[in-house]
């Protein structure tokens, strides 16, 4: 849940950024640093397109997988939590490299894009912690499972295999 409720925060980030680049927004509300030198930079495009737009993309994209990861049947799946960590990975990577373009090429600095840096970066960190919560989780039940089956007594009333089978079918 609280990587949905981080992304969806960052699509309002993003979109913001991207409506000011488009146009739409006369100018932008900055308290500190320099907005509109980081926004009117030819680093402000990437591939054609402005880079609050593939941000945009970015979060509905990880709030999408927020949201899937919220409902019963995938709520446990390492598949999403991998696919997560993979792709916040790739969000605060990318966000390092524009922290980089700011702070060393452009000279200045833009609190919105600061505050996406840091949405990237809590959305990794709480995706790197939930695939680890659920490995610890897997890897707990598969050694309690082992433990359970050394445990002695495991099948000793079973005299042959069809046996087993009558009671696999009857769920004994």
């Amino acid at each position: 849940m609280l990587v949905a409720l981080v992304a969806l925060a960052g699509v309002f980030v993003a979109l913001y950024l991207t409506l000011y680049k488009l146009g739409y927004i006369g100018t932008l509300a900055c308290a500190v640093g320099s907005c509109e030198t980081v926004q009117t930079s030819k680093w402000a495009t990437f591939l054609g397109v402005p880079v609050g737009a593939w941000g945009v993309g970015y979060y509905v994209v990880v709030l999408a997988l927020g949201l899937v990861g919220l409902t019963p049947r995938y709520a446990d799946t390492r598949r999403l939590s991998e696919i997560l960590v993979l792709l916040t990975g790739f969000g605060l990577l990318f966000s390092i490299w524009l922290t980089y373009l700011e702070l060393f090429v452009i000279h200045a600095i833009c609190q919105w894009c600061v505050i996406s840096a840091i949405l990237a970066t809590i959305l990794f960190i709480v995706s790197l912690l939930d695939l680890r919560e659920l490995t610890r989780l897997v890897e707990e039940t598969a050694e309690e499972a082992a433990e359970r089956l050394r445990g002695g007594a495991f099948g000793a009333g079973i005299r042959n295999t069809s046996e087993v089978a009558m009671r696999a079918i009857r769920k004994e």
